[in-house]
Formats: structure tokens, C-alpha cells, sequence
């Protein structure tokens, strides 16, 4: 499966979410290091929702960009 994540940099550091597994998120001092954690934290995510018995939601989100001229 491949998941979306969002990966935003804050002021110091840069954060990561998943939009189809709410409450999946990781931080990181880059980005290399940022990607690595949300990576782990997703299989986590996961593993925790198979001991629990629930679904794992299939991917749904969908990324695109849209270019603007200004």
C-alpha cells in the first residue's frame, strides 16, 4: 500500500501526517529524518490497528499540484 503524507516545515524542524490514517504523525529535524519517522510511524499506526481488531483504511487520499501564475 502507499499512503499520501504531508510534510510540513515549521520553524525549526519539519512535521509529517498521513490525511487517511488521522492521528499519524511524525516530526524531524530534516527531511531525510522526518520521512524515516513517518515511515516507522505509519507501521506502527498499522500494527496497532490490527491488535485492536479495526480495519486498515485503504488509501484514498490523492496528491496533486496546481500551478499559478503570478
Amino acid at each position: 500500500m502507499r499512503y499520501a503524507i504531508v510534510i510540513e516545515k515549521a520553524e525549526s524542524n519539519y512535521s509529517a501526517y498521513v490525511p487517511d490514517l488521522p492521528g499519524c504523525v511524525a516530526t524531524g529535524a530534516s527531511l531525510e529524518e522526518v520521512e524515516s519517522q513517518i515511515r516507522e510511524a505509519i507501521e506502527f499506526h498499522l500494527e496497532g490497528l490490527r491488535e485492536d481488531g479495526v480495519s486498515i483504511p485503504q488509501p484514498a487520499s490523492r496528491v496533486e499540484y496546481i500551478g499559478i501564475t503570478a
